[in-house]
């Protein structure tokens, strides 16, 4: 019985991740637009950023459709299907949970950031242009 539980998800989860990615390309906002220099000063800032998640994963998804209507350039790094991200994913942060957003500040340090709304906040805290006032 167990067997069939796992081929009966496994299977499931092969049906629906095309769904899936096909309905985040429909679904992703345009990016915002930016002067080049501004523009050139967030893509130097995420330099500095790594995005650790699955394709599919609709917390992911999430960040990612965040990323694009930022227009941030943040790596994206596959721990379902790469081996090495995942290990850094779990020596790095101390386990193994999507998504998740390495910062590296200046001088080397390094701060985990999980869950999709938190790295929602910050990453609209960071580079989201304030609201002009009328």
């Amino acid at each position: 019985m167990r067997l069939f539980f796992r081929y009966f998800f496994r299977t499931l989860r092969l049906i629906l991740t095309p769904v899936v990615l096909i309905s985040e390309k429909l679904s992703t906002p345009k990016g915002m637009e930016r002067s080049p220099a501004e523009q050139a000063r967030v893509d130097q800032a995420c330099q500095s950023l790594a995005l650790y998640q699955f394709n599919a994963c609709p917390f992911c998804i999430k960040v990612r459709k965040e990323m694009a209507r930022l227009s941030l350039p943040i790596e994206l790094r596959d721990t379902q299907h790469n081996a090495d991200h995942r290990q850094e994913l779990e020596a790095g942060g101390g386990r193994i949970k999507v998504p998740c957003l390495l910062i590296i500040k200046e001088g080397g340090e390094k701060e985990w950031l999980y869950e999709s709304d938190t790295i929602k906040a910050w990453l609209q805290e960071r580079f989201e242009a304030p609201a002009a006032t009328a």
